[in-house]
This record gives structure tokens, sequence and C-alpha cells, in this order.
């Protein structure tokens, strides 16, 4: 099968290196350093259990491609609305779109039921931009757990996690999903189908909500931000009012808080996504993350003071680093 992977950052280049080697044609499409890495060297995955070096296709131009059975979007939530209107050259007839983004995905309420139809967030889909340029009916949702940084251009660590989920946003069983979670199996993951993914997505939801913001706010990794008592108690409150946003949209959380808090402990050291972000200078992934359940919320009339004071401070301090830097 024909993949491109279309933002090939620290999980793109990981499952598209993992793909190649397994024998799939992959096409990586990235930018920069890391991408020029990639052409002159391939890609080095460096793991606890093993390092090895692939040279899939990369490039920064989707044209020298062309149609691909699927497209794997690993671009963050708030890029997308800038890569959506440029995929047309890899789309063909029958090409499914991946969405592996965290958050509350743009196509969140595409199958859900006609009640929903036509309901958007502005939080994950500005002005329609990404709704508009990717027909729901391509995407297929993939919830992915693998902990992997870029740790030099051309290079990404792998520090734990080899778990996908995929399924069809309307719940049906379809040949697509399961030769895509078969690809994914063969090249080493423990992938899944499941018919009702938007509830693991919330359960993935329920840490990310709070542990990425609050780890951008104070540079701590998620082991400490577990076992801090204040730490812990502020993330155990704002888990509950997701929670509620979740049981008014009809989920029923299958993980307790509790036991999600010990997940997070048991990761250890690893520092977030939006941390790394963060010490990066690149954009924060606030919107997907946190901004859409409030977002969510306000509509379902659901309170959210502990998340919208996080989601305050984080929005701040992203404002004001990016007033900064553009003054300098």
């Amino acid at each position: 099968m024909k993949f491109a992977i279309v933002g090939a950052g620290a999980i793109g280049a990981y499952l598209g290196a993992r793909l190649h080697r397994s024998g799939q044609e992959v096409h990586l499409i990235a930018r920069g350093p890391h991408l020029a890495a990639m052409q002159a060297n391939g890609v080095r995955v460096i793991s606890a259990n093993e390092d090895f070096t692939v040279r899939p296709h990369a490039t920064g131009d989707p044209h020298e491609i062309g149609a691909v059975d699927y497209v794997i979007l690993t671009v963050k939530a708030h890029g997308l609305a800038q890569v959506a209107p440029i995929l047309d050259p890899l789309l063909g007839e029958d090409t499914s779109i991946v969405s592996t983004q965290n958050g509350i995905p743009w196509w969140y309420f595409y199958g859900l039921g006609p009640e929903w139809d036509g309901t958007r967030l502005e939080s994950v889909d500005p002005g329609g931009i990404v709704s508009e340029a990717v027909d729901p009916r391509r995407v297929i949702g993939c919830i992915v757990y693998p902990a992997t940084v870029v740790s030099e251009p051309g290079v990404v660590r792998h520090f734990e996690g080899d778990r996908l989920t995929l399924g069809e946003p309307d719940g049906s069983e379809t040949a697509r999903t399961q030769l895509l979670a078969d690809a994914f199996s063969e090249a080493g993951f423990k992938c899944r189908v499941r018919k009702d993914i938007r509830t693991e997505l919330w359960v993935k939801l329920l840490g990310n909500l709070v542990f990425n913001p609050v780890s951008a706010l104070t540079g701590a990794t998620l082991e400490e931000m577990a076992t801090h008592p204040e730490g812990a108690h502020l993330a155990r409150c704002v888990m509950q009012e997701a929670d509620a946003v979740a049981e008014s949209l009809g989920i029923k959380m299958p993980v307790s808080i509790d036991r999600r808090m010990a997940g997070a402990e048991k990761v250890g050291s690893h520092k977030t996504s939006m941390l790394q972000d963060l010490e990066a200078g690149r954009p924060m992934e606030l919107g997907a993350l946190v901004g859409a359940v409030i977002e969510l919320g306000d509509m379902l009339g659901v309170p959210m003071p502990h998340t919208k004071s996080v989601y305050a401070c984080a929005k701040l301090l992203s404002e004001v680093r990016e007033r900064r830097s553009g003054a300098s």
C-alpha cells in the first residue's frame, strides 16, 4: 500500500519508519532541518529495544507523491487549517485520510446523529476551513499512544508505547480500516479497531486536557504532576469537569480518574508534547486539547471553572511569548 505521512515530525516519522521497514511504500512530508536530515540520512529511530535507520522518500511537496491509499495526518491540530487545503495532490478516488490529532477532532460530529449535523467547533475548525477541504467520508480516526520526540533533525527517540486504535467515525466496520490495522500490526504496533472510537478518544483526552497545559506552565514531567499533592488535586478537578462534558455527550468513561493518574505516573519523567513545543518555540496545541472541551462545555451547559483557569493561563503564556518573539 502507498502511504503519505503529512507532518512527519516525532510521531509521523516514527509511524512512517516502522511502516517502511515492514515493506510499505511510505512518503514523508515535512519541512526545515528535519526534512533536510531525513532526505540526506534517512530516519533514525532510537528506542529501548532497538535502533534502526530507514530511508523512505521525504519531501516538502505533495505534488511529488501523487495519489496514495492512505494519508496519515500527524500534523498538530492547530496546523490542520494550513495543511488541509494542500492535500488534493495526494487524494485519489478511494484515498482515506487518517486523523491522529489529539483532543477533539474536527470530524467529531460526523456520523454522530442527525441532531449534531452541521455542528462545528471554532477551536478546531476555524471558519470551517478543514471541514470544507476534507470530505469527512474519507476520515478514519486514529488514537496514537507511543511517546516520541525528535532528539535532533532526522532522529526520533521512542520512549514507550506501541498501541494504536482505529475507528470509523460512523461506527461501521470497513475493509479499509481493517487493511490499515493489518498494516500497522505488521509494522509492529498493537493495533485494534473499535466501533466507538470516541470513547477511547475521551479516555486519552482526559489526561492530555490537564497534563499538557500544566506542564507548559510549570515545566513539570508527567510523573511530577501526578505525584505533586496540589498539582494532582488540580488535575483531578479538571478531569472531573471533562468527564461531565463527555457524559453529556453520551460517553461513559471506562477508565477511572485514579487509573488515569496512575498511568501518568507510570510514564515517568517524559515531557508532554505541549512542553516540548513550548521549549522548541513552536505553537502550543491548546485549541483541540483544551479550548474545544471548554467550547463543548459551554454548548452543553457544563461548568468548567478549573479547566477555564488552566486554559486562560496557558493561552496568556502562548500569546505573551508570541508577542515577545515577534518584537525581537
